[in-house]
């Protein structure tokens, strides 16, 4: 049996960047053509790792290999909960290769735990050191359906007490920096040998024997392998890759393990085609027989610790300082070249670790008259983050009081909980990472201080915020805008924090959009019209009614009466206030209705203002997501005007820029612009469509052609790509059908003579599977000399190389 072991471990993580009112991450312009951040990640790293792409020299597809089912890897609870959510074709192949990884590993998973939301473990408490290790092994547990034998901390940072915990809550091992070992020894020596200019031998697993009689296997990954994939070039071969890990075994005879541990967006987010990289290499190793490839709980049960460690407290894998990075000025930046101070490190911490004591007083304090151990009931919480089933959560309400509740009481258990989630939440360690504290990781970490603190008010009637804002004050920021931590608090959270009044204004304007006018779900709340009243004047309208809106998080509720007047454009005025009585709402109807038919709008807009004023409301109030697509629609009627004169300028002047083309002549840009959206137009069309017509894909791919058009539009590949994963779906449920393939083959054909880059990623995958779904029966058959079948195996391959894959 082999000595040499490889094990790659990748940790999968994005900070949390969710609007934590609306409990979702809003639309973030700077991932275009994505939607997001995470979207845009997903595309480039997390759903490539399940699909890699092993290529030839000619640099054809051969193989697709799925990293997750090969390597270890760890995802943050709270990232994995957003995939499940918005990308649940990914999420489910990293379960799936937990599950398929447990045969190849000797019954041992691929998956590692992470404690909760990325917190600094060594730099909390101890109540959320254990908080946040329960959290993270249930969110596992929940998801993966096993315990899990190893758990990820946060940027490496590790300090006995929280090793303790692990090991308490049945962790067998974690993975540190080899900078992080103190000393080692043989079990049963007695004197430690002193780590400092020697380094750890990292080739193996370690005991560490903890205070309380338990023990805890540590695993320290190769340090100068894991920065020259991070940060040089070593992903750019796949070969050099393989070669280099198994470069670093010795000549001895026992049992060996080469391992590295990275960020996982290093293979294909911050190193584009790293993924394929990672592919090529495990590949390589396997099929020379380098080594034989691993995983840390599976060489952890053949291997057991034949030697002791002690760790260094309080250090990381990210800061040569310690922890210092997360709350001192230590020199850690990310831009060196800027000549910017982190002094605002200490004190926002120190912030922070006062509104968490507060709010931890004001926990227990209340939680007594539902529960007399209420950490215990925040450790059990996750069971409802994991599921917000209504039903699932009022039985976890009354196993947890173990009485009748009132709606009143639920809400304020729900918000109480709610806070602390915030509590830990605001100690993401994203916030204290970079350079500048108006940076978007920590206006995030703030807000859900904020919220929070909202709640703390909601519940138990606590005002925290003028003191917290006194304590950001001696927090210093390097931009003189902002200065310091309480402008920027004032400046870029407090207008993002909303209230149930707030959501009902975002229902009474969109509504008037999107023609709903009954059930709203706005992110995390429910709006719902008891009564609803209109009236149009052309294109001016005006909107009354009486709306019910819920929060699914915390369900809590109220009433309120609004009052929409929309003049047909961007132009539009809204008021909410709480509902006060049926009488009240009638009267208020009635004055606006009067003023309204009248055509009196001055006297509209003077009684909106007398009974909504201060609460008035504007598109500027949408959130961002319904804000875009209500100017989509705005924006609809003005843009299918300039179309129509792109249209007619084209019509008119095609032949003119056609022979400016022929002849080589520079055509201007005024020709140019038209031509290129008029284009783009049809070929958005003609690929939203559910079939593409060759013949008039033809025409515009000859016109652009002949015109020599940019379509710089980057969205027109992903709309091509859509279209042609589409009909690799239909090829797929009728294989054999050698018409459609021949127009599959076309489509294809004409795709590339156009100017864009085709989004061909689904695609591939699609003929992949068929090969391996069909092509054996089709070659045997062709063996056997079944008539009818030697075209359509051309025309597949010609599919295949039309889709760069050579598998045939």
């Amino acid at each position: 049996m082999t000595q040499r072991f490889v094990c790659i471990h990748g940790h999968f993580y994005q900070p949390p960047r969710e609007n934590p009112w609306l409990e979702d991450v809003e639309l973030q312009d700077s991932a275009y053509p994505f939607h997001d951040w995470n979207d845009r990640i997903t595309t480039e790293c997390y759903q490539t790792n399940a699909a890699a792409r092993i290529l030839d020299q000619q640099n054809l597809i051969i193989d697709i290999a799925n990293n997750y089912e090969k390597t270890s890897f760890n995802f943050g609870p709270t990232l994995l909960s957003w995939l499940e959510k918005h990308r649940p074709e990914t999420y489910q192949a990293i379960i799936d290769s937990d599950l398929s990884s447990r045969a190849r590993f000797g019954g041992h998973g691929a998956a590692l735990a992470q404690a909760y939301n990325h917190m600094i473990m060594p730099l909390a408490n101890l109540r959320d050191k254990r908080t946040q290790t329960r959290w993270g092994a249930h969110d596992f547990e929940a998801r993966f359906g096993r315990k899990p034998e190893g758990m990820w901390l946060p940027e490496t940072a590790v300090d006995v007490e929280t090793l303790e915990i692990l090991a308490e809550e049945g962790i067998a091992f974690t993975i540190l920096a080899p900078h992080q070992a103190k000393a080692v020894r043989r079990l049963g020596d007695k004197e430690w040998q002193r780590l400092g200019d020697v380094a750890i031998d990292t080739r193996c697993a370690y005991r560490c024997n903890l205070p309380s009689g338990r023990s805890i296997a540590l695993f320290f990954y190769n340090g100068a392998v894991s920065q020259e994939i991070a940060f040089s070039d070593l992903l750019e071969n796949g070969e050099k890759f393989s070669h280099r890990m198994v470069g670093t075994f010795s000549e001895r005879k026992h049992a060996e393990l080469s391992h590295i541990a990275t960020d996982g967006e290093t293979y294909g987010h911050h190193h584009r085609y790293g993924e394929m990289a990672l592919a090529y290499c495990l590949r390589d190793i396997e099929k020379h027989q380098l080594a034989r490839i691993t995983i840390y709980a599976e060489f952890l049960s053949l291997h057991p610790p034949s030697q002791e460690v002690q760790i260094f407290e309080n250090s990381s894998w990210s800061c040569a300082h310690g922890v210092e990075r997360w709350r001192a000025d230590c020199g850690c930046r990310i831009n060196p070249e800027r000549n910017w101070q982190q002094k605002w490190r200490r004190p926002l911490r120190a912030a922070l670790d006062w509104l968490r004591d507060r709010l931890a007083l004001l926990f227990e304090r209340e939680m007594r008259s539902f529960n007399s151990d209420p950490w215990t009931v925040r450790d059990t919480y996750i069971e409802v983050l994991l599921d917000r089933n209504e039903e699932h959560v009022k039985n976890f309400l009354q196993k947890t009081c173990a009485r009748p509740l009132t709606a009143e009481e639920e809400t304020r258990l729900l918000r109480l909980l709610e806070m602390q989630r915030h509590a830990m939440l605001m100690y993401t360690s994203c916030g204290w990472f970079f350079d500048e504290v108006s940076g978007i990781e920590t206006v995030q970490i703030l807000a859900y201080a904020s919220r929070a603190i909202q709640l703390a008010e909601e519940s138990c009637d606590a005002k925290l915020e003028a003191e917290f804002l006194e304590w950001l004050e001696r927090v210093p920021s390097n931009i003189e805008k902002y200065r310091h931590g309480a402008q920027i608090y004032r400046l870029l959270v407090l207008p993002t924090r909303l209230d149930l009044r707030r959501v009902a204004a975002h229902h009474a304007i969109a509504s008037e959009f999107e023609g709903n006018h009954r059930t709203h779900q706005i992110y995390s709340y429910e709006a719902h019209n008891l009564t609803y009243n209109q009236l149009r004047a052309g294109r001016i309208l005006l909107a009354t009614g009486h709306t019910r809106v819920r929060s699914h998080i915390t369900w809590n509720q109220a009433d309120f009466s609004f009052a929409v007047l929309h003049f047909g454009d961007h132009n539009l005025n809204a008021g909410v206030h709480e509902f006060k009585s049926k009488d009240a709402f009638t009267a208020m109807q009635r004055e606006l209705q009067t003023a309204f038919e009248r055509s009196n709008l001055a006297e509209v807009i003077r009684l909106m203002d007398r009974h909504f004023a201060p609460s008035t409301y504007s598109l500027l109030h949408l959130f961002k997501d319904e804000q875009r697509k209500v100017l989509n629609l705005i924006l609809q009627k003005p843009l299918e005007e300039i179309n129509q004169t792109y249209q007619a300028i084209y019509d008119n002047q095609f032949a003119l820029l056609r022979f400016l083309r022929d002849i080589g002549a520079p055509a201007p840009q005024a020709l140019v612009a038209p031509a290129e959206c008029v284009v783009s137009a049809r070929l958005h069309r003609l690929f939203s469509s559910p079939d593409v017509d060759p013949c008039a894909l033809k025409a515009i791919v000859n016109e652009a052609e002949r015109l020599t058009l940019a379509l710089d539009d980057e969205t027109l590949g992903f709309a091509a790509g859509r279209q042609i994963s589409r009909q690799m779906d239909k090829l797929a449920h009728a294989p054999r059908n050698l018409a459609f393939l021949i127009t599959i083959n076309e489509t294809l054909e004409l795709l590339n003579q156009l100017p864009i880059s085709l989004d061909l990623w689904r695609a591939q995958n699609g003929y992949y599977a068929i090969c391996n779904q069909l092509c054996p029966s089709i070659q045997k058959s062709l063996l056997a000399g079944e008539s009818g079948l030697t075209e359509w195996f051309e025309q597949f391959r010609k599919l295949g190389q039309a889709l760069k894959v050579g598998m045939i």
